[in-house]
């Protein structure tokens, strides 16, 4: 068979036509690139040395806590998550309408969108919580257990699964989230209950002028990690916005922040004036 020219260009239409009607191979998967570890491109902290999640600031030391012992609200606690399904106490916190996490024989899971307390008007209190992050451990450093309790809606002390997991000092479990790491590092392992006990002051203010701080002491598993430390402002990432009159007062805000966290047990008591 002689080959023409003609015959050649039929031939290559062809096999072009053949080419493009082929199903494309799907590009293989990869993996998600690893969360940081810590910034070097931040502003400076409020007061300190170090820049906000600076990646050189010295990790927390590492303590091994007691077991685990459950603490039940005392008399004159308002119980915010106690056993069964209730959820009464809480809202989304955006539209405020029912919380959508779902929740099992006393168990809250985290979810989509972050939930606040009904209640906006705590000033000074104790407030117990209890949560444990995933069994299994997916992701590194922020992106691994990650969740947050907001006193007053404003000033975050860090939830995270921070047992051998390196992250940002200002931003390890039990952290003032960008301001001051916890003294220590009492993390349990992922999937075990862990407990925040927090005693907050709220800060003072002479109208729009700021009079003191809010103050917070936070003990982690039983060990104090803060002792009547002073915030600097509201938490922000990456940020230390000031202090604004509205954060006198708030509720009891619980972030979704797409890692899976499970909570229980969480109660408030306030706390008398000083003066």
């Amino acid at each position: 068979m002689k080959i023409t020219a003609s015959v050649l260009v039929i031939l290559g239409a062809a096999a072009l036509s053949a080419q493009q009607a082929a199903p494309k191979q799907a590009a293989p998967s990869q993996p998600p690139a690893p969360a940081p570890t810590g910034y070097k491109d931040t502003p400076k902290q409020a007061y300190g040395k170090w820049l906000i999640h600076d990646d050189d600031r010295p990790r927390p030391a590492v303590v091994t806590p007691g077991p685990f012992v459950a603490l039940p609200a005392p008399a004159d606690a308002i119980v915010l998550l106690g056993p069964g399904q209730d959820l009464s106490q809480w809202q989304m916190t955006q539209g405020g309408g029912p919380v959508t996490w779902p929740i099992a024989d006393g168990v809250l899971s985290s979810g989509r969108g972050m939930i606040r307390t009904k209640r906006d008007d705590f000033t000074d209190y104790q407030l117990h919580v209890e949560f444990a992050t995933p069994t299994e451990v997916k992701g590194n450093s922020q992106g691994r257990g990650n969740s947050g309790v907001f006193l007053n809606g404003v000033f975050e002390i860090q939830v995270l699964d921070s047992y051998d997991n390196k992250s940002y000092a200002d931003g390890q479990a039990s952290a003032m989230y960008g301001q001051i790491p916890p003294m220590v590092n009492a993390s349990r392992p992922p999937g075990q209950w862990q407990s925040y006990d927090i005693a907050f002051r709220g800060p003072r203010f002479n109208g729009t002028t700021l009079e003191k701080k809010a103050v917070v002491t936070v003990l982690h598993n039983g060990v104090v990690v803060h002792a009547s430390d002073e915030f600097w402002g509201p938490t922000a990432h990456k940020l230390n916005p000031p202090y604004e009159p509205s954060n006198a007062k708030g509720f009891i805000q619980l972030q979704d922040h797409g890692n899976p966290v499970r909570f229980r047990n969480i109660w408030i008591r306030p706390l008398k004036d000083l003066d």
